[in-house]
């Protein structure tokens, strides 16, 4: 086939939606449907293909995007099948940035749930065609037509139903095609392989009027070719109606709606039709458009399989042991192993393998070009949202925003000899996983690790255990608190030893006061005696510095105290710097015992998104979590909180908030001030 048929015959479309809504066994059907998978896998069951990760058919969820193809009436389909759960969002995020179509699965008992928002407002921020597929009608208490208004309601889409649900619940049998105007009847013995277009049956004959004329309405807004022949009242061909719905899909104009019930095999079909005759091809949509390095000027590269190469590492990937990167190429032509060109990391990294994934399965290739998702080996420095290219036409393509962490949690081996492992398991996990981080707190010793919610971590930990072998215990990571003191005080303080048959003698007298929060320490030296000398105040200078690291209440470092130097006791031929250092230190001690100290904790500065209707249940949470609301404002529907908090009350709040706000409320938060306990 010639490479520009080839291109046009190519969907690359992701698969979105909220957590349960359906979209593995979406998937799954699909597969078995167009030949790929001979077997269908159940979720339920573990037995889903995408579903590939122990921990995934442990829970029935999807926690890692899963790459797969297949073939429909001549037509290339690349499918990433996305995780639903709010905590792996960044699987969804770097899916949505390659690919050119999605698929959003809504439950119909459920219709557009928190989950849903946010991927679809994902996809909506890359500009990517959508369809709609409403799935589970043969569940108990099943709407369409509701799931229908949330979808307009709710993601400001406007949704164009071609599809109508014959039956609904247990009476679910079908649907009735609006295009055609025709009832799609699945024969249950095959599996739903086989079914029929019959007429529409009569006692249904009103509501497919109301929504066929509905569909016509809305598609003579968005076409004129459509608007004169609605007007003139002429009959409107299938492919007419066809290409106006694929224009306006393609243009963000509409979402086209489809229904069924993917677990009941029933809907599938009509929606890889869809798929192909709606939603882009790669040179549907506008050439990819990057900076050239050296002049610092965009560039655009046309999706031609002739042109320059260019390609973006959209996902890495531990496979036993080694590194493998997903990459979409978008331009140009790659063979296996070709050198290529790494403007991020200016070096050049070679191509030892080229694969054709199908969820955890792979099928060795020797050339990728574009339009093709295929994934990498041997690509060393190559991280996530990394371009590639080629040396002598290099390209910088836009790199991936990724989610700041918001929940830690502190990590420590069972056996201390794992401890290099396991800093060793958590750097590969990093590079696999840019919401992820993990630090070694300076001065507590811990190993923190970061994500996006207890769930993230959980799995992060079993990994640790499965993939490496590095059993943990886990805990609250400490907060580091600090002291400082709230009255003025001095203290007079005199060492004396005799060490190694040496004696050593000196004296000093110092004032601590507090100082305002945040200025940090100061030290004022208003001492009068003459025989001072630079190295003597030098050492006195230090032994403050040193006693200030640990303060005299729990040990935590001292902050925000002023130390004035009043006074020096000088013994000619006694006094050393060794011995102004001890004394300056007990003198500062005891002076901070004297002057009222304070135990001070970290206060975050946390800014809260919440749907308005679950204002007044997150204020009342953050009320019972000490925190000060400095400020209310309305960004639209959404009420924009800033609040400060306390760090040790913030455990587990996006938990909590996701609870409160059923799951539509985000949070981010950072350092604000130390403040009293």
């Amino acid at each position: 086939m010639p490479p520009a048929k080839r291109l046009t015959r190519t969907r690359n479309i992701g698969i979105i939606a909220h957590i349960d809504a359906g979209k593995t066994t979406v998937t799954e059907r699909i597969l078995f449907y167009s030949g790929r998978v001979h077997k269908m896998g159940e979720v339920h069951n573990g037995e889903a293909t995408m579903d590939w990760m122990l921990e995934e058919k442990e829970r029935g969820i999807t926690i890692t995007s899963a790459v797969t193809s297949c073939d429909w009436r001549g037509h290339a389909i690349n499918i990433i099948d996305t995780p639903g759960h709010v905590d792996f969002t960044i699987e969804v995020e770097r899916s949505l940035r390659v690919l050119d179509g999605a698929i959003g699965v809504f439950c119909a008992v459920g219709g557009v749930e928190p989950q849903s928002e946010t991927v679809w407002h994902q996809a909506d921020r890359y500009k990517v065609p959508k369809i709609a597929f409403i799935n589970k009608m043969d569940r108990v208490g099943a709407d369409f037509p509701r799931a229908v208004e949330m979808i307009k309601e709710r993601l400001g889409a406007l949704p164009l139903v071609l599809q109508i649900p014959w039956g609904v619940e247990d009476n679910f049998k079908g649907v009735i095609d609006l295009i055609k105007m025709k009832a799609i009847l699945w024969e249950d013995e095959t599996l739903g392989s086989q079914f029929d277009e019959i007429p529409v049956p009569s006692e249904m004959g009103e509501e497919v009027s109301q929504f066929r004329e509905l569909l016509l309405e809305t598609l003579a807004d968005k076409d004129d070719t459509i608007t004169e022949k609605y007007l003139a009242e002429e009959e409107i061909e299938i492919q007419e109606l066809n290409r106006a719905i694929r224009e306006a899909t393609i243009n963000l104009d509409l979402v086209p709606v489809f229904c069924g019930s993917a677990l009941r095999n029933k809907g599938v079909q009509p929606l890889l039709n869809g798929i192909i005759d709606y939603l882009p091809s790669p040179v549907d949509i506008p050439p990819i458009v990057g900076i050239v390095p050296s002049s610092g000027k965009k560039e655009s590269r046309p999706p031609e399989a002739k042109g320059p190469f260019s390609a973006l590492a959209f996902k890495v990937m531990m496979d036993q042991g080694r590194k493998m990167t997903y990459v979409r190429v978008y331009s140009g032509t790659v063979k296996t192993s070709e050198p290529v060109y790494n403007p991020s990391k200016k070096r050049k990294e070679k191509l030892a393998r080229l694969l054709k994934m199908h969820s955890n399965k792979r099928e060795r290739i020797h050339e990728a070009s574009a339009g093709d998702i295929v994934a990498a080996m041997g690509l060393k420095l190559t991280t996530t949202g990394d371009t590639l290219c080629s040396e002598e036409n290099p390209i910088l393509l836009e790199p991936m925003l990724f989610n700041e962490p918001v929940i830690t949690v502190a990590v420590e081996p069972k056996k201390v000899q794992d401890h290099d492992r396991l800093l060793g398991a958590l750097g590969k996990l990093t590079d696999e996983d840019p919401t992820f981080r993990f630090k070694i707190d300076e001065e507590t010793g811990q190993t923190v690790i970061s994500g996006m919610g207890e769930l993230h971590l959980e799995i992060i930990v079993g990994r640790l255990k499965r993939d490496f072998s590095v059993e943990t215990n886990q805990g609250k990571p400490q907060v580091v608190y600090r002291e400082t003191v709230t009255g003025v005080a001095d203290h007079e303080e005199v060492f004396q030893r005799e060490i190694a048959g040496q004696q050593h003698i000196a004296g000093v007298k110092l004032e601590v006061s507090p100082l305002p929060r945040g200025i940090g320490n100061r030290f004022v030296d208003r001492c009068r005696n003459p025989e001072l000398t630079e190295e003597f105040l030098a050492a006195i200078r230090q032994g403050i510095s040193e006693a200030e690291i640990g303060g005299v209440l729990m040990g935590y470092p001292v902050i925000d105290v002023q130390t004035c130097l009043l006074d020096v006791q000088i013994k000619e031929t006694f006094s050393d710097e060794m011995a102004f250092k001890v004394a300056s230190t007990m003198a500062f001690r005891n002076a901070c015992r004297n002057a009222a100290p304070l135990l001070l904790e970290p206060i975050m500065k946390a800014e809260i998104l919440v749907p308005e209707d679950f204002t007044g249940d997150v204020i009342s949470d953050l009320n019972a979590r000490q925190s000060k609301i400095e400020q209310v404002a309305a960004k639209g529907p959404i009420q924009v909180l800033t609040a400060s908090i306390p760090l040790s009350k913030m455990f587990g709040y996006s938990t909590a908030l996701r609870s409160v706000s059923q799951g539509r409320g985000t949070f981010t938060m950072q350092f604000s001030h130390y403040d009293r306990v």
